[in-house]
């Protein structure tokens, strides 16, 4: 990938096609031994491919070699690409850019046609690669992130080429490869519209400065209403009406600015202050670019997921609950600050404990509340156990608040209440030390354990009694901590989050992008005095 990301180049749908069809033009007109004059590999006649097959393979990527001899052994060692499916290859470079991917990294018709010796195995080798890159992503998400636990997509790829060859349904079934959930789908559909801005000159640039408030007026206002109006906060019917305000920022406007500040997770209050006028500074560009970042995030997963299910977006602090692969049940939550980030993780739980005890990770303790001395530790309630470990008894203003979801094997990451419910209320919301905290977090406890009315009363009886106790589910829910920045929000419109963790610019570089995205903004409301998990 060149280093500019994705250019106008990069859409490349003319060269693409015009590049295979050159292709099929030689495969066409291609004779010799294991090929027909009609370019179809000629029956029971393998004797030149079969022979050169172990140098050519050699020549091959090292991690595709032992797939590639399996699907070539499967085929009776016979040349495979016709030129009907060399079109289809075309067909298929042209679907790239629906992906965020650039058809040129992937297939160089070009380079094919003028080698018609090598055509064959570097074929299958380019569609090998692009099929890995649908089916699992381009590079190791171990490789970008300090701890990532989530269960990896895989494919049989060589199985799948051979029956889609066989039945004629090579693009079905390379597009079948990517995600086809909503999420992805509709991501996908965010990132054409959001390249085909950035080849239009995408909007107006942004100067942050000085606050804006309704009714104020401001030489920036004209590049504003551009804004809301290519991304879609307000329609070219407002537009049109509001052209006539000049520079004001009118109470009309003021609708459109909520709605983007809401796409944006900033605080929608409609003033054009530090926050809102830092994301504004973003171009459809770098937008588009980590639109892209983010379908590459969503090909690393399995596609098979359990119809049951939590889902925590680390970047927004936005957790959503799944039940018959439904949303039903959605709040905000408290996630890792940059320095304590919340990992990538996909681990399932089965009990919550009511009124749960801290025992607080030896990390914290040693850094943050043995300095403040045994008065402290009495004020909050907390004890130096045998062994030298600092323990916070259960109690409604207790770190860990009256639940706690424990998730197996998680590296002491979990879900958990809290007593500090004023942070659910800021936009900015990266302030714990790793875990998750959870707004209302009883209420979202009574929901999982709705199914079985005497596992509810039990939990019921232990929140009233203020006794801690352990209460199964009655079933495994899988947990999923997941780092998306951008995604399709309930309305159905391109949602963006800074980049906190700063993945989205380890991730760019591991796939040569140059990025460049607003820097985060801290609403500067943490609260010196929590130490909570």
């Amino acid at each position: 990938m060149s280093k500019g990301g994705f250019s106008r180049r990069d859409l490349g749908t003319g060269a693409a096609a015009l590049g295979a069809a050159a292709l099929a033009g030689r495969a066409s007109a291609q004779s010799g031994p294991g090929i027909s004059a009609a370019g179809q590999p000629a029956p029971g006649s393998r004797s030149e491919f079969y022979t050169s097959f172990n140098d050519q393979l050699a020549r091959v990527r090292a991690d595709l070699q032992p797939d590639i001899r399996r699907f070539y052994e499967a085929q009776d060692w016979r040349p495979v690409w016709t030129s009907e499916q060399r079109r289809a290859l075309g067909e298929i470079a042209n679907l790239a850019p629906r992906h965020g991917l650039s058809p040129q990294d992937h297939f160089d018709f070009v380079g094919l046609a003028s080698d018609p010796s090598r055509a064959e195995m570097r074929t299958t080798e380019a569609v090998f690669a692009y099929a890995r890159v649908l089916s699992e992503g381009r590079v190791r998400p171990e490789s970008v992130e300090s701890l990532w636990e989530m269960q990896r997509n895989r494919a049989d790829i060589a199985t799948g080429l051979g029956t889609a060859l066989a039945a004629n349904r090579l693009v079905d079934w390379m597009e079948s490869l990517a995600p086809t959930d909503i999420g992805y789908t509709n991501l996908s559909a965010g990132y054409v519209r959001y390249r085909q801005l950035a080849e239009r000159g995408g909007w107006p640039a942004f100067r942050a400065g000085a606050r804006i408030d309704v009714g104020g007026t401001d030489s920036r206002i004209p590049a504003l209403r551009a804004r809301l109006l290519a991304e879609g906060d307000i329609t070219r019917e407002q537009d049109a009406v509001l052209a006539g305000t000049g520079t004001l920022y009118a109470p009309s406007l003021e609708a459109g600015v909520r709605s983007f500040q809401t796409r944006h997770g900033l605080l929608a209050d409609g003033i054009i202050g530090q926050a809102t006028q830092n994301a504004l500074t973003a171009s459809a560009e770098d937008r588009a670019r980590q639109i892209a970042l983010n379908l590459e995030r969503r090909r690393w997963l399995r596609r098979e997921l359990s119809p049951e299910r939590i889902e925590v977006n680390t970047a927004a602090a936005i957790m959503v609950y799944w039940r018959d692969n439904r949303p039903v049940h959605s709040n905000r939550v408290v996630v890792g600050t940059p320095r304590n980030q919340t990992p990538s993780l996909e681990k399932p739980f089965a009990s919550v404990v009511a009124n749960p005890p801290w025992y607080v990770p030896a990390s914290i303790a040693r850094n943050e509340i043995l300095p403040r001395g045994p008065a402290y530790l009495a004020s909050q309630n907390m004890y130096i156990a045998p062994g030298g470990n600092v323990v916070q008894r259960a109690g409604p203003n207790a770190a860990l608040g009256l639940v706690k979801f424990e998730l197996r094997d998680s590296h002491a990451i979990f879900l958990h209440d809290t007593p500090s419910k004023a942070a659910f209320n800021n936009a900015y919301r990266h302030r714990s030390h790793g875990c998750v905290r959870v707004q209302d977090a009883v209420e979202f406890a009574r929901l999982l354990l709705s199914p079985d009315p005497a596992q509810l009363g039990t939990f019921d009886s232990a929140i009233d009694s203020r006794r801690t106790q352990r209460v199964e589910t009655g079933r495994e829910i899988s947990v999923r901590l997941l780092y998306w920045t951008a995604f399709v929000d309930g309305q159905g419109r391109v949602a963006f989050r800074e980049d906190v963790y700063s993945r989205d610019q380890r991730l760019a570089e591991a796939l040569g992008i140059n990025l460049s995205l607003p820097r985060v903004i801290d609403d500067g409301r943490a609260d010196p005095r929590d130490v909570g998990p």
